[in-house]
């Protein structure tokens, strides 16, 4: 390829305290506007703030997940700039002593491990939030200052759009891991800011850097950096130039729009925060946090694939989030074929999930409900599509496999004679297909099982059934 594109990104992560990070008002999403303040968030004179120990142990615990180096010695900055949902003008945040330094994420790149290093991982607060009414006018809610905040900054390292969506399906998944973050990027949990820019690879010319704030999709990161990766590409190949500016994804028209001029680390006048005093990160706090550390996608995936015997693919998907892994054991306590259980999980479970927009944790019935109708199907009480039906009317309605089979009448027919005399009707009906079968096309007795099946609305045993077409054709 002609051209090399380079992106890096900064995360915003809203971490999962039950209050702010500089006061005890409530963190909770959707209050009414502007009832989760105090004089603390929203600056006031002779308010001072009280940093949140909680944030900033998840702040730690998200170094040590990242392969971070944590400070032993760090300190807040005041982040000097206007702007409307900025209440007291400047933000409290971190500048040339971030508690984590340093660190990587790994990704799958073309079947091999890529590592995307990271910066830095800084504690900061939220600041609040425009809502645009239908007159014009812009109001402000103050409810989301003061949310503590995470901000992960990579090196750029990621060379493809598909990159930077790899990267932050792996960190999102990590971050619900070790339960710092739900990151609901639809309640803005979880917010994207995009770097990126060109370079020709014969020239070694460069495209300025261009950075698009607060993409709230994995879906619209992507597209925003297939834009902008075309737009650098054909300014470059025209002799033009980029310039340093802040962008905004446009979703209606599908390409990036100006906001502003970029703005520069001098511009925001950063000066340690003089109501705060420095903090101490001492190693056994440290060693407490590493030693109480849940179990990584990366750890949870190698222990699939050894303690279930399950492909790596299968162990992939699988841990993709910790609330499907937690599904897939919880129904595997209860069920011996432990493939049968990823199958069914990976197939029928994540394609309704995708249609329906629905996470795992959103189905209306839990993993011993789903086990029990996997061991409906081992048993031969119900068939396997008939057990697919069922699952089917489970996230309908939330119903128990047992209710559904009961109340619907599905019970697998395995009385061989009951099914012999439909295996002749239907064989008497369909002279051609047996005729076929007898010179030698196999797969007319797929055609002939199908219509008893049909005939007894597959609730017959197919393994039955298929016997005795054989047994009465070769017979005749």
């Amino acid at each position: 390829m002609r051209y090399k594109t380079l992106i890096g990104l900064e995360i915003h992560v809203e971490l999962m305290t039950k209050s702010k990070l500089f006061c005890g008002c409530s963190t909770e999403f959707g209050g009414e506007a502007n009832t989760h303040c105090c004089p603390v968030c929203l600056g006031l004179p002779g308010a001072l703030p009280v940093i949140n120990k909680k944030a900033v142990e998840y702040c730690i615990k998200a170094g040590l997940a990242f392969n971070c180096n944590i400070a032993k010695i760090t300190k807040m900055d005041r982040k000097n700039y206007f702007y409307p949902d900025l209440v007291k003008g400047y933000q409290i945040s971190q500048y040339d002593v971030p508690i984590c330094s340093g660190g990587y994420v790994e990704i799958e790149r073309e079947g091999k491990p890529k590592k995307i290093r990271l910066i830095r991982i800084h504690v900061e607060e939220d600041t609040g939030k425009s809502i645009h009414s239908e007159k014009g006018e812009t109001l402000m809610d103050f409810n989301r200052s003061g949310v503590p905040l995470i901000e992960i900054v990579t090196e750029p390292d990621m060379n493809s759009p598909e990159e930077a969506r790899s990267f932050l399906e792996k960190l999102k998944a990590t971050l619900r891991y070790i339960e710092v973050s739900d990151c609901k990027m639809e309640e803005g949990s979880l917010r994207c800011d995009v770097n990126i820019n060109v370079v020709e690879k014969s020239t070694g010319k460069k495209s300025k850097i261009i950075e698009m704030k607060n993409i709230n999709s994995f879906k619209g990161v992507v597209k925003a950096l297939e834009y902008e990766e075309k737009r650098h590409r054909e300014l470059l190949s025209q002799g033009k130039d980029t310039v340093r500016e802040t962008r905004r994804w446009d979703e209606i028209r599908n390409e990036t729009v100006v906001m502003r001029r970029k703005e520069g680390v001098s511009d925001y006048r950063y000066f340690p925060e003089p109501d705060l005093v420095k903090m101490e990160i001492k190693g056994e706090w440290i060693e407490n946090i590493r030693k109480n550390f849940p179990e990584l996608p990366q750890e949870k995936k190698e222990r699939f694939m050894q303690e279930y015997g399950l492909p790596e693919y299968d162990s992939e998907v699988l841990t993709g989030t910790k609330e499907l892994a937690d599904f897939f054991e919880k129904t595997s306590k209860y069920v011996d074929d432990y493939k049968q259980v990823s199958n069914w999980i990976m197939g029928d479970i994540l394609r309704r999930l995708k249609d329906e927009d629905m996470q795992i944790e959103d189905i209306r019935f839990n993993p011993m409900e789903f086990a029990e109708l996997l061991n409906m199907v081992n048993k031969g009480e119900i068939g396997n599509n008939i057990g697919k039906k069922v699952l089917k009317e489970m996230f309908e309605t939330g119903q128990s496999p047992k209710d559904i089979v009961r109340d619907k009448g599905l019970i697998q027919m395995n009385d061989e004679e009951e099914i012999k005399d439909i295996v002749n009707t239907v064989i008497t009906e369909n002279p051609q297909s047996v005729a076929d079968f007898k010179n030698g096309k196999n797969r007319a007795i797929g055609f002939l099982v199908g219509q008893v099946m049909k005939k007894t609305k597959g609730k017959a045993n197919p393994q039955i059934v298929n016997k005795l077409i054989l047994e009465i054709i070769k017979a005749k």
